[in-house]
């Protein structure tokens, strides 16, 4: 067994100054990195003046002087062009799109690369963005390896990637499998990266304009197979779905069919843009998408039990209403050895990281100021209040069982803050309205809706923002079915809402 240390600073390995135990006859090289390792000991027989020499060949030619003394990285593929500083995986909605542009947006803007290339990797639907850091020979290569949600996870576990991104929240199961890493459910390992609405998508031709989500899961199910039985044009309905790897089926698979099997004649797809184009050349085709996927085909409205149908746009899929609306993540463990891994987070998460989630087609979580119209049925109390008022593009909701706000939320706040800082401005007139489930006894919903929007209105005070009114509307104006746990949870959230949105207008 021989013993070396990695000298590409470049790789975590390097950065930690870990030893590496490497057998006898194997190659001598970094096993993240690639790039050869130095005997231990060799450093500590050099002359002191040769690592003056070193360092002075640092600070002046940056990472050409260590390559010089200890050789330059060793490409990892025949498809990577130099030494591999990060690594994501996981699902196809963010990595087929999204990722290569915040990869490439992090190398230019947060690392100062040149030369910045965005190249399809060794297979299919992996990608490869590289570039040159200030002072290197050698490219600097993010890889992203898109193939499903499952293998975010999957991927974390087994050390192969830094960041899993998923368009689904993170299972008990797998939960527990990381524990090593961490709570993946934890504000340090869980962080939401965008909102997505899963669309219903039929052809353009097709009359339909809604479904309830019993149909769906009729439709998807087989149970309906003629578009009439659900007030359609006659004509056999064909099914197109993505495959069992990704989110989008995942989330589609909770939301929509529970414990009913999708239908086995259904056309499956890895890649969404294929999926929507086949529904477009269908007249009797339906299928599930990504919001950014809809392209040619057609979005129907979706109603559940109790609720109003609603389309998926930027206002209903920001506030998380629309019924099949989803959370983007990214999971990271909670203390990475490497050290890219937080800033990288950081920056998808900052304004300019989030104008990349809304360029690549997602709804962002940057504020905006929404017109909306209260609904007719709703309270009369509410539509008073909101007449004159515009929505912030925003819900804050809050963990599964506990009274405090979930992990967006959490952003959220710091986002409201900076985005009232912008304006000038310190809250006055600012509604927060609280809604709850419809469990249990109305003057109780009503009591908890309440002490929702007071525990928002504290946490906006803590900023320096002072809400004008706060007040709880209980079960009413449900976004989603009672009758489940993830609509219940959506019920239970607090509006915000601005009067005089045309003062703040003449602000911006």
């Amino acid at each position: 067994m021989r013993q070396g240390k990695c000298h590409n600073f470049e790789c975590s390995t390097a950065a930690r100054g870990m030893v590496v135990d490497v057998p006898d006859g194997s190659e001598f090289r970094c096993p993240e990195c690639g790039s050869d390792l130095r005997k231990v000991g060799a450093w500590h027989h050099l002359p002191a003046a040769f690592v003056v020499f070193l360092i002075v060949q640092a600070a002046f030619f940056g990472f050409s002087g260590w390559e010089w003394a200890f050789g330059a990285p060793r490409k990892t593929s025949s498809r990577t062009e130099g030494s591999v500083i990060l690594r994501l995986a996981g699902s196809n909605t963010i990595g087929s799109g999204l990722g290569p542009a915040l990869a490439e947006a992090f190398l230019k803007q947060q690392l100062q690369a040149s030369d910045v290339r965005v190249q399809a990797g060794a297979v299919a639907e992996e990608t490869n963005i590289s570039g040159l850091l200030p002072g290197a020979h050698s490219r600097s290569v993010i890889t992203i390896a898109a193939h499903g949600s499952a293998t975010a996870f999957a991927g974390l576990a087994e050390g192969k990637c830094d960041i899993g991104a998923a368009s689904r929240k993170v299972k008990p199961d797998e939960a527990r499998t990381l524990s090593a890493l961490g709570d993946m459910t934890a504000f340090a390992s869980e962080h939401v990266l965008g909102l997505d609405g899963v669309a219903v998508i039929v052809n353009s031709t097709n009359p339909l304009t809604s479904l309830r989500v019993d149909q769906v899961a009729q439709i998807f199910s087989g149970a309906i197979t003629d578009w009439a039985q659900v007030g359609g044009k006659p004509g056999p309905i064909t099914i197109y779905a993505r495959d069992d790897k990704s989110g989008t089926y995942d989330t589609f698979k909770n939301l929509i069919l529970g414990s009913n099997a999708l239908v086995s004649t259904a056309h499956r797809y890895e890649d969404s843009n294929q999926l929507s184009d086949a529904v477009a050349n269908d007249a009797n085709g339906v299928g599930f998408i990504g919001l950014p996927y809809i392209h040619s085909a057609k979005a129907v409205a979706i109603a559940t039990t109790g609720a109003r149908p609603l389309l998926p746009n930027l206002l209903t899929v920001a506030t998380e209403d629309y019924p099949l609306s989803r959370r983007l993540f990214l999971y990271t463990p909670e203390n990475s050895p490497n050290r890219l891994v937080r800033p990288f987070v950081e920056f998808a998460l900052s304004k300019a990281g989030q104008d990349i989630v809304a360029n690549a087609g997602f709804v962002s979580q940057n504020i905006r100021l929404e017109r909306a119209v209260a609904p007719a049925d709703a309270p009369k109390a509410y539509r008073a209040l909101t007449q004159a008022a515009q929505r912030l593009s925003l819900d804050f909701r809050f963990r599964t069982g506990k009274s405090d706000l979930d992990n967006k939320a959490l952003v959220d706040l710091e986002r409201m803050a900076a985005f009232f800082s912008d304006l000038r401005y310190r809250g006055e007139d600012v509604l927060l309205l609280g809604f709850a489930d419809n469990t249990g006894v109305r003057a109780v919903n009503l009591q908890l809706s309440l002490d929702r929007a007071r525990k928002v209105n504290e946490e906006f005070r803590r900023r320096g923002l002072k809400p004008s009114l706060v007040e709880g509307f209980g079960p009413d104006l449900p976004v989603a079915s009672n009758d489940t746990d993830d609509g219940r949870e959506k019920n239970r959230r607090v509006e915000v809402w601005l009067k005089g949105a045309t003062t703040v207008a003449a602000r911006e």
